[in-house]
C-alpha cells in the first residue's frame, strides 16, 4: 500500500480512502465517494451533496489552491511554448498577443474545474475540512 493509493486516517480507526481514485473522480467532475454523482452544480460551484450517494460536499475548502495550481500549470506550458516559438519563428507583437492571450485564457478556463474537483477529492480522501464527520475548526486570531 503506497501513500498515493490510500489517504485518510487508517490509524484513527476510520477506513482508509483510496486517494488516487478520489482525486481522479474529482478531476472528472464526479463524486469522490461513489464516482457516479456530479461534483459540480455549475462551472465552479461544488454541489451541496451527491445526488446518488448523499455524500455531503458543501463543507469543502478548496479556496485558492485550484487557481494557484492552474496558474502554475498553464504558466509553465504557455511560457515554454512561447519560448520555443520565439526561438524558431519571428512574429510581431500583435501576432504573439493573438496567439498567447487566448491560449492562456482558454487553457485556464478548461483546467479550473478539473483541478478544483481533484482538490475536493484530495480533501475527501484525507478526511479534511469536515469530510471526517467533525466540524471544521476555524481559529480566530484577535487583531493586535
Amino acid at each position: 500500500m503506497t501513500t498515493l493509493e490510500f489517504g485518510g486516517e487508517d490509524h484513527s480507526g476510520r477506513p482508509a480512502r483510496n486517494l488516487r481514485q478520489a482525486i481522479t473522480r474529482g478531476f472528472k467532475g464526479r463524486c469522490p465517494n461513489c464516482g457516479e454523482g456530479r461534483l459540480f452544480r455549475s462551472y465552479a460551484k461544488v454541489a451541496d451533496e451527491c445526488a446518488v450517494c448523499g455524500e455531503e460536499l458543501s463543507h469543502h475548502r478548496a479556496d485558492d489552491l485550484p487557481a494557484y495550481l492552474v496558474i502554475l500549470i498553464v504558466g509553465h506550458i504557455v511560457v515554454a511554448a512561447f519560448m520555443a516559438v520565439e526561438a524558431t519563428v519571428v512574429l510581431q507583437m500583435w501576432q504573439h498577443l493573438a496567439i498567447w492571450a487566448p491560449l492562456t485564457v482558454i487553457s485556464s478556463l478548461v483546467l479550473l474545474q478539473p483541478i478544483k474537483g481533484a482538490v475536493v477529492g484530495l480533501q475527501w480522501a484525507n478526511y479534511m475540512h469536515g469530510f471526517g464527520g467533525e466540524p471544521d475548526l476555524i481559529e480566530s486570531h484577535p487583531e493586535a
